[in-house]
């Protein structure tokens, strides 16, 4: 049977540890074992959210019990607020180069882009081109284990005091398959973890 990995975030938010589940999920005391040597900062919180990493389940919200080693103990419950929303919602900042290319734009061939932040709902990006709000592109995202080719819809944009990129895209990602958001989530997670930007 494959355990479950969970992200462990904070009372804000922000990515604390990863943590693998050992044994029973179906009572409302869980054993976690922390990954990655992050004990110490897991439990300076008492409080945390859990996100799975593997699949898009309910999130939770749990209260450390008691600790052992790598091991933590927490009492949990099941969060109200929907964890696809969560998931979402949690973008970092990340910067790399890439190329977008247009589905129902008036233009043809690849633009290149460089990415401002990404979540697992979308991505910010900057180009020296003009896009049009609602428009329908491929966006490459290089930093998933294998380069992902997404397909994405412009939601808005906004200037910037950068007079070589002026404009910032912000764009949702559509008509992704499972595999696909698996492979961005694990991403964007693993971005998280680190706790800062990365380049490439």
């Amino acid at each position: 049977m494959e355990q479950t990995i969970y992200l462990l975030l904070d009372s804000k938010g922000a990515a604390v540890a990863r943590g693998r589940i050992q044994g029973r999920t179906d009572g409302p005391f869980w054993q976690i074992q922390v990954e990655d040597g992050k004990i110490d900062d897991v439990l300076t919180h008492k409080k945390l959210k859990l996100l799975s990493i593997m699949d898009a389940g309910p999130s939770y919200e749990g209260t450390i019990v008691r600790s052992r080693n790598d091991m933590i103990q927490l009492e949990v419950s099941r969060l109200e607020r929907d964890g696809g929303d969560m998931r979402k919602n949690l973008r970092v900042p990340v910067r790399f180069k890439s190329f977008i290319y247009s589905i129902t734009g008036g233009w043809r061939g690849r633009r290149e882009i460089t990415s401002n932040d990404l979540s697992c709902g979308g991505i910010a990006f900057f180009t020296e081109h003009s896009l049009q709000v609602g428009e329908q592109l491929e966006v490459v995202v290089p930093v998933t284990t294998e380069p992902l080719v997404v397909r994405c819809q412009v939601l808005r944009m906004r200037p910037t005091e950068d007079a070589a990129i002026p404009i910032m895209y912000a764009a949702k990602f559509v008509e992704l398959c499972n595999d696909e958001e698996t492979l961005l989530r694990e991403a964007v997670f693993n971005l998280q973890l680190r706790g800062r930007p990365k380049t490439s």
